[in-house]
């Protein structure tokens, strides 16, 4: 009896030793309210700073790279400033410029040269058949003794220039010759060689004691405007010559100059003087600097008649 509640007694201590985990693992697990601190590892082994050895340094930003500043919020972004633009040397070579005009070398006259004024004689063309008072003119021109030659009409209306019935003269009457032929208007041939029989043979025989065997002119028909520009020349429609010097029959000559002999100068200064009214222009030496070598008369057609002479 007694041993059989012993073996009771036991049963029952085994059986409630081996429920005990069971009901352990049941009941939720507290921690404690404080632990032991443990003792730091760096005091007692110092460890290497990895972090150092396996961090990337940063590299230092480029100038093209570099963060702008930030502008002050009450302030207006300032534009990003723009790389200077390159000289004109760095991109292509300088373009070559004309060389300047030298202080001692003077402008050349055609530089300050005017639009010449249109002039009416510049549309002058020739008609189909030659005009009554051209038919007139070379008639006198024949009766005169004047040789001379019909010559194609010239017209250039860009230039300005027209002689619709120009005349090649090569004699102002016998026995005066005109060296070298001249391409004039049949008017301005007819009153020269009046002028030559009425007033330059008469002073020739009296001043000079020999008569007029030539005429030497440096310019007859030209297609050009005046000196200055301003108009046309009366060269442009074969209305004037330049007498440059008289032959004599007794082979001497009186050149068209500032200083001539006294009785040269006398000679020059009658016929000169004579010109002024047959001739509505006479320019010769002293006048300007563009006729000290020459006689010049034209024809220029000026109100009322009015002659200009100097």
């Amino acid at each position: 009896m007694a041993v059989s509640r012993f073996r009771s007694l036991s049963l029952l201590i085994l059986a409630c030793l081996m429920a005990q985990p069971a009901v352990a693992r049941r009941q939720p697990v507290r921690l404690p309210q404080s632990a032991p601190v443990p003792e730091m590892l760096a005091e007692r082994t110092p460890q290497p700073d990895i972090a150092s050895q396996t961090e990337t340094p940063t590299p230092e930003p480029r100038p093209d790279d570099a963060p702008q500043p930030a502008s002050p919020p009450s302030q207006a972004p300032v534009p990003e400033a723009k790389p200077p633009e390159k000289q004109p040397s760095e991109s292509k070579p300088p373009e070559s410029k004309p060389p300047e005009s030298k202080p001692d070398e003077p402008e050349k006259a055609e530089d300050k040269r005017p639009t010449p004024q249109p002039d009416p004689r510049s549309g002058m063309v020739a008609a189909e058949k030659m005009p009554a008072e051209e038919e007139a003119c070379r008639k006198r021109l024949r009766a005169m003794g004047v040789a001379f030659e019909d010559e194609p009409a010239q017209h250039d209306a860009a230039a300005g220039c027209s002689i619709p019935y120009p005349v090649i003269v090569t004699s102002l009457g016998k026995p005066v010759e005109l060296a070298p032929k001249a391409e004039l208007n049949c008017a301005m041939a007819e009153t020269l060689a009046r002028f030559m029989a009425d007033v330059v043979q008469p002073a020739a025989r009296e001043i000079m004691g020999s008569e007029v065997a030539g005429v030497t002119h440096a310019s007859a028909y030209v297609c050009r405007p005046r000196h200055n520009g301003a108009k046309m020349s009366e060269h442009a429609f074969g209305n004037a010559l330049d007498i440059a010097s008289f032959t004599l029959k007794d082979k001497s000559s009186v050149e068209v100059g500032l200083a001539p002999a006294e009785k040269q100068g006398k000679f020059l200064d009658r016929i000169r003087k004579a010109a002024c009214g047959p001739f509505k222009t006479v320019l010769g030496p002293g006048s300007d600097a563009d006729h000290e070598t020459h006689l010049h008369l034209d024809l220029a057609p000026r109100r009322n008649g009015s002659t200009f002479c100097q």
